[in-house]
Parts: C-alpha cells; structure tokens; sequence
C-alpha cells in the first residue's frame, strides 16, 4: 500500500523521481510502470494491475449513460502509461503537467492502492480545507464503521 507524503523537484522536461518505497510496492506488485491521470487537483497514479481493474470496471458501464460518458471522458481519456526510467522518473506529459498545475516542486501522497502527484502549495492548501473540517468528517467515517 502506497502511503505518506514525499516532495521532489519536476525537472525542466517534465521527469519526476518516484521515491524509493513506492519504487518498491511497484516492484513487488510487479509493474513495469504506472498509468497517470487526471483528477479535479492532482494527478492519480495508478500502478498496471490497479488501472486494469478499474478500466474492467468502467467498460462494463452502459456506453451511453452520460455520467459514464462524462467519467471515461475526464478520467480514462486523460490517463498516460509511465515507464520507470533507469534512475526512478517517469515522464510527465506537458498537458497532464499543464492540468495540475506543475511546475517545480511537487508533493507525491501515497493514498493506499494508488499515488497522487500534487503541486505542492496546492495540496498544504487542500489540507488545510480538509483539517478546517475534520470533526465532520470523522463523524462521516464513524458512520461508514471507520
């Protein structure tokens, strides 16, 4: 499970070093790279086999509901395959950068089955939203038996 945070430079061509411990789940879970996609404030990175079960997922959707539609087009059209280079770094394509607004310093945020690719301003800022309303949410995942 990928977990914790973790801030590097994206270089000028658009590289970023995985940190060695999602390295490691990757290699363990033996994936020879990640898909990357578009979300509304980040990137999410999903590890081969976890993209696999999702797209299972999302084909068996009804081709013409439009929420669907909608999700496959913001979603699934976005995702990017990222191979792992020799040093560790994938290959950030400009318009997925363009999208999350990357530019220098990122904040990599493991979320379990999956990895996030933050600017770095804007996920402290999300986090800040988030712990303004955290008693509302704890009280929300109490609910669900969390």
């Amino acid at each position: 499970m990928f977990g914790g945070w973790s801030i590097h430079n994206l270089d000028s061509k658009g590289r970023l070093a995985i940190p060695a411990k999602f390295r490691s789940i990757l290699n363990q879970q033996g994936s020879q790279g990640i898909y990357v996609t578009t979300s509304t404030k980040c990137l999410v990175c999903y590890p081969d086999q976890e993209w696999s079960v999702l797209t299972d997922k999302v084909s068996k959707l009804p081709l013409l509901d439009k929420k669907a539609q909608a999700f496959r087009r913001y979603f699934i059209s976005g995702a990017t395959p990222c191979i792992l280079d020799k040093q560790g770094r994938i290959l950030i394509p400009p318009v997925l950068r363009d999208m999350a607004g990357l530019d220098g310093q990122v904040l990599l945020a493991g979320m379990q089955k999956t990895f996030e690719i933050w600017d770095k301003d804007l996920f402290y800022e999300e986090r800040r939203k988030i712990a303004e309303e955290f008693d509302d949410l704890s009280t929300a995942m109490a609910e669900l038996g969390i």
